[in-house]
């Protein structure tokens, strides 16, 4: 089959189709943040199945659309379910939205999808803002491999080994957090993870009044016993170091490895991938520990 360009794909597909679920990314605080593509799919759709009507209304008043809305949250996936498959079976699409963001990320959305493909209907993605790797990817904090938890969860058995395995993880692991629990999750991770583990704690992402800390476990700690909490959190905790430097070489044989290949004549930064894959060590901390030596 031979690829065509998306300006050929545009022309030959118009949307909404019949018999179709379209995942819609909704702004999780700016509406500069949603697509064209997403409006449109807003504003033609034969129904949108979203967590709070009244939410959701107000976007849709926005952008001028009348479509209606059918409530679909957490406490009546199963009762909807049937009346949404329906929609389908008739012909009829259906853009499934969150209260913000992109719907099955923590938010209802696994279900729907699952149930339309096992009925061979069709599934689209239109992408859009997603407070997990918004928050990521302003953090400086590894990415490459990263874990997402959401929020964890409120039985206390549960969550404490939940918290533990995270303490072990060595990926970067994203948290989402609540006002009310972020200082009593920050004791947990300050006595599991230690207090010097790197964290970047973010709120009203995309919002005016944006806010992101990138500081370590203690010190968000005591801020935050200090200043009250306000809105929901995106958290960003680094990986556990201490597992993950569990059989590796010593430092100074990473960095004279590092330096063979350089004067081989390897680029710096390709050199330093090269190394991070071997030993295990960050490339990210393998190119400054290279810096630091050219610099002096």
């Amino acid at each position: 089959m031979d690829l065509i360009d998306g300006t050929q794909l545009q022309q030959a597909r118009s949307e909404p189709c019949p018999g179709t679920l379209y995942i819609v990314g909704t702004p999780i605080g700016n509406l500069g943040d949603l697509s064209p593509r997403a409006k449109s799919i807003l504003k033609n759709v034969s129904l949108i199945a979203c967590e709070d009507t009244r939410r959701s209304g107000q976007l849709l008043k926005v952008i001028g659309s009348q479509i209606p809305l059918l409530s679909y949250h957490k406490y009546n996936l199963k009762s909807r379910l049937e009346q949404l498959l329906e929609v389908l079976e008739h012909n009829g699409s259906i853009a499934l939205i969150s209260d913000a963001g992109l719907p099955g990320i923590n938010d209802p959305g696994e279900e729907l999808v699952n149930a339309a493909r096992l009925k061979n209907y069709e599934v689209i993605c239109i992408p859009g803002p997603c407070a997990a790797t918004t928050a990521l990817v302003i953090s400086g904090l590894p990415s490459q491999r990263f874990c997402f938890e959401g929020f964890l969860p409120k039985k206390p058995s549960t969550r404490q080994k939940r918290l533990k395995d995270i303490a072990q993880e060595e990926r970067t692991t994203i948290i989402y957090e609540s006002p009310h629990q972020l200082v009593s999750l920050l004791k947990d991770l300050s006595s599991l993870c230690g207090k010097e583990r790197p964290i970047q704690i973010a709120r009203e992402l995309t919002k005016r009044y944006e806010e992101s800390m990138l500081t370590t476990v203690e010190k968000a700690t005591e801020y935050f016993r200090i200043n009250k909490p306000k809105g929901e959190f995106t958290l960003i905790l680094g990986g556990n170091r201490d597992v993950s430097n569990e059989n590796k070489i010593s430092e100074s044989e990473a960095l004279n490895r590092l330096n063979i290949l350089i004067n081989k004549g390897e680029k710096s930064n390709i050199a330093a991938k090269k190394i991070a894959n071997e030993t295990g060590y960050e490339k990210k901390w393998l190119y400054s520990k290279l810096h630091k030596q050219l610099d002096k």
